[in-house]
């Protein structure tokens, strides 16, 4: 029984450590196409380390359609990007 107690206790002073773990980690990009018809960001961006993905220009759908209205062309962002129902989606948006 104490084993079984001292596991938990292990298990549960380890949580808060891989909560931190899982912090979002944005990514430097300049929008260089904003297409609101298509909800739709063209990004030239550094690496996605959470997408195994070198930096490349590429296009994104956004999570939430507002984000298309604080960007412009030229911009210089940090965003998070995650696949979505298999598409790869702009979640989170900062201007740089």
């Amino acid at each position: 029984m104490k084993l079984i107690a001292k596991t938990i206790a292990a298990v549960v002073l380890t949580l808060p450590l891989g909560g931190a773990a899982l912090a979002t980690e944005y990514t430097k990009g300049e929008v260089t196409k904003v297409d609101s018809k298509q909800k739709k960001l063209t990004i030239n961006h550094e690496e996605l380390k959470n997408l195994d993905m070198p930096a490349m220009k590429m296009v994104f759908v956004v999570a939430d359609e507002a984000m298309i209205e604080q960007v412009k062309e030229g911009q210089a962002i940090e965003f998070v990007a995650e696949k979505v129902n298999g598409r790869l989606t702009v979640t989170e948006i900062k201007s740089r």
